[in-house]
């Protein structure tokens, strides 16, 4: 009888450990929404802020123990799916998409920063809208060249976008540079919610993170509009992060002077636009090399 107890149990703990992806896909929401409320309206020491912890724990728990399974279907997917063998065999049709749906949250994340600077009567607000609709703009341009060719096509046309591209990256980072030193200046803060400032935090971090796993991963195919697709979205990352320290210490460092604040943004501020002038820099120098070869080798072909 104790043996076949010892059996039972194993086998709830395991029902527990791996309950039925249904049961996840409906706990997962519910988990998310009582954890959000709990630390929005609710104090630590709440029975159902203490709920809505051990949920979450669940949760997170379970899912941990289905990653091996998860890696291992999607494996699967991978190698069977005809839409799957699709898109990782084709490049431009991955730079399509990662163009397009950059470009859309570019539109949209510059309308939420007009929003903001009408709530806040910000011009710094507004200068960023102007920012994120140049970034759109210059993400228009290179799919419009990514639809209708594949990577290095037509090379030359592919040099002089990179080089448009890095000369007006540094022209809007000068500018924005001068819009830096007012906002550090002016000592202009603005307070978020604590669930916005670290929703926000953990994207700015997330999508920085890819931007440079991006770059790396589509240097191989050595196309320079592929090349500066991925460079405006570093950039953008990096000049999010400026932002992102803005509202974190104001939220976050409500002990903190006036003077510290203005000291760290102004660090920041060299460090994240210094940084975007010189990839634009870079861009222009290398494709400008690039194009100058590629002339000089068709002019000595013709003489030949």
């Amino acid at each position: 009888m104790e043996e076949k107890k010892k059996i039972d149990w194993k086998k709830i703990g395991l029902k527990l450990l791996y309950p039925h992806i249904a049961v996840i896909i409906c706990l997962l929401p519910i988990a998310i929404a009582f954890l959000v409320l709990s630390l929005i309206f609710l104090g630590t020491e709440s029975i159902l802020s203490i709920f809505s912890y051990m949920l979450s724990f669940y949760v997170l728990l379970v899912i941990c123990f289905r990653i091996p399974r998860m890696i291992e279907f999607f494996k699967t997917f991978k190698k069977e799916n005809k839409y799957m063998k699709k898109w990782f065999s084709d490049v431009q049709l991955r730079m399509n998409v990662s163009l397009y749906g950059s470009l859309i949250w570019n539109v949209t994340f510059a309308i939420f920063q007009l929003g903001l600077g009408f709530y806040h009567k910000s011009f710094w607000f507004y200068s960023m809208f102007a920012y994120y609709v140049m970034l759109g703009i210059m993400r228009f341009f290179l799919v419009k060249h990514t639809r209708k060719y594949k990577a290095n096509e037509e090379v030359t046309i592919e040099f002089k976008k990179a080089i448009l591209c890095g000369s007006l990256l540094i022209t809007i980072n000068l500018a924005l540079s001068v819009i830096v030193v007012f906002m550090v200046y002016l000592n202009k803060t603005f307070y978020h919610h604590m669930i916005t400032t670290i929703a926000l935090a953990a994207y700015t971090f997330l999508t920085f993170t890819f931007a440079i796993i991006n770059l790396v991963r589509y240097r191989k195919y050595k196309s320079p509009v592929y090349s500066s697709a991925k460079t405006i979205s570093l950039i953008a990352g990096a000049v999010s992060i400026l932002t992102l320290e803005s509202t974190m210490l104001t939220t976050f460092g409500t002990n903190e002077s006036p003077m510290f604040r203005q000291i760290m943004l102004s660090l920041t501020g060299i460090a994240v636009i210094g940084f975007a002038i010189t990839m634009a820099i870079i861009m222009i120098v290398k494709n400008k090399k690039a194009l100058n070869k590629l002339t000089q080798k068709k002019e000595l072909y013709y003489l030949l």
